[in-house]
C-alpha cells in the first residue's frame, strides 16, 4: 500500500473576507462617529456659550 499525501483544502472564504472587511470599516466608522462627534459638539457648544473669548478687564 502506497501512502497518500493528502493535500489540505483551503475553505475558500473570499466572500467571508470581504464580509469582514466590510465589518471592520463600519467598526471604525462607527468609533469614529462616537468618538469624535462627542468632541466636536462639546467644541460648538462651549464656543457658542463664549468659552473661547479673552475676557474683558
Amino acid at each position: 500500500m502506497k501512502n497518500k499525501k493528502t493535500k489540505k483544502l483551503k475553505p475558500k472564504s473570499n466572500k467571508k473576507n470581504q464580509e469582514l472587511g466590510q465589518t471592520k470599516n463600519s467598526a471604525k466608522l462607527v468609533l469614529f462617529i462616537f468618538g469624535i462627534g462627542p468632541i466636536i459638539g462639546i467644541v460648538i457648544f462651549l464656543y457658542s456659550k463664549g468659552f473661547f473669548n479673552s475676557p474683558n478687564l
